[in-house]
């Protein structure tokens, strides 16, 4: 479908948050396929790339997260129609957006939390690509999406294939067990001894996803599957001892649901993000998809394993922190994000991301209820703790 066969008043509008990065680049990739209308982009500070995705796809306004590189960007596109915010919190708050707009949150990081909650209050539909904002602040998040009749539809591959299996369920839903699937990472089957010589080099390749760099090394450490336990008992209302982590190396099972008769419905596809994106801007309809098809018989086998929580402790760590609640899932969070960066800075190793991140949750308060500015409170404190000991 090219856009210039769908009337512009009929075209779909999307606002992407975090356009410049993995998963930014791939649904503007699939709104140019699909003919539908960008009308805000936002960046961290790639400015170069922002300013090259404004006059491809001209939005209505863009914003950078940095101010002065928001101004220098202002003035190189000031040949074109659009306007520039110093923050993608301005943007949100100050432009007129039309309510109908579907939201691509894609932003990195617990600085997509304030921004998912504006989307929340502002729009129809949220497309939520981002993990940390439903580990730190979910409850939050969703309240505040139902309390405003916002749809939040999870882009997270695994989570939009426990999402699909759903649609298949009984009123009553039946859930009996969630079964997240995990690539095991460019280091299956590794020992920690091994483990302790990993270069950031190394954990910065996934065997068969292509994403950011946080991500890729959440992935290596398989802390990118504990966030992902905590997601869906956030998402699907169950408890952690019914969500089970399966390694399933060839990323073609993207998660299941098993239902009380023992049932399991799974949603299959080739790792290829733009199918859980287009399924989240076009949902309930299915359309034609960049993405290759599945063939079966070329593939002819998959495998499974049980992951190794012993070797690989940061899965065990965030059904700790899901499990004790409170703020312990958002410490978790805030401590790995510093944890994730000081390894990719080559500060710390491998096997040392786990302790960073117990670490940083012993600051955690014992709490029974919290607000947003306790989350952002306490990843501060964790943050000034972990990077200069104070």
């Amino acid at each position: 479908m090219a856009s210039h066969e769908v009337p512009r008043e009929d075209r779909k509008k999307v606002i992407i948050l975090g356009s410049t990065g993995s998963i930014g680049t791939q649904t503007l990739d699939v709104c140019e396929r699909m003919g539908m209308e960008v009308l805000a982009l936002t960046a961290n500070s790639s400015a170069r790339a922002l300013e090259e995705q404004i006059r491809k796809f001209r939005p209505r306004c863009a914003a950078l997260r940095d101010a002065a590189a928001a101004k220098q960007l202002a003035a190189a596109v000031a040949d074109l129609p659009v306007r520039i915010y110093p923050s993608v919190e301005e943007l949100l708050e100050n432009e007129d957006l039309p309510r109908e707009a579907t939201a691509v949150n894609a932003i990195v990081g617990l600085a997509a939390l304030v921004p998912a909650l504006i989307c929340a209050k502002r729009f129809a539909t949220l497309a939520l690509a981002n993990k940390e904002s439903l580990v730190a602040g979910g409850d939050i998040l969703l309240k505040t999406a139902k309390d405003c009749g916002c749809t939040v539809i999870p882009v997270d591959s695994e989570h939009s294939a426990i999402f699909q299996c759903l649609n298949a369920a009984p009123p009553d839903r039946a859930v009996k067990r969630i079964i997240l699937t995990a690539s095991g990472g460019p280091f299956f089957g590794m020992t920690r001894e091994q483990l302790a010589k990993v270069t950031p080099q190394q954990a910065l390749v996934n065997p068969n996803w292509k994403m950011g760099p946080k991500i890729t090394v959440d992935s290596a450490d398989m802390f990118n599957k504990g966030l992902e336990v905590i997601e869906a008992v956030r998402l699907f209302g169950v408890p952690a001892d019914r969500v089970k982590v399966v390694v399933h190396r060839e990323s073609i099972i993207h998660s299941a649901v098993e239902f009380e008769d023992n049932a399991v419905i799974a949603q299959l596809g080739t790792p290829d993000m733009r199918i859980p994106i287009q399924y989240a801007l076009t949902y309930p309809e299915r359309l034609p998809s960049p993405a290759g098809e599945l063939d079966l018989a070329a593939l002819g086998k998959m495998t499974f394993f049980e992951p190794d929580t012993d070797t690989f402790e940061c899965l065990e760590i965030c059904r700790d922190a899901v499990s004790r609640g409170g703020l312990h899932p958002a410490a978790v969070n805030s401590a790995n994000e510093c944890a994730n960066l000081m390894f990719r800075e080559g500060k710390i190793g491998f096997t040392d991301i786990g302790a960073v991140i117990r670490k940083g949750d012993s600051l955690t308060p014992e709490v029974g209820s919290f607000t947003v500015d306790d989350v952002l409170s306490l990843d501060g404190e964790i943050r000034k703790y972990l990077f200069f000991g104070t």
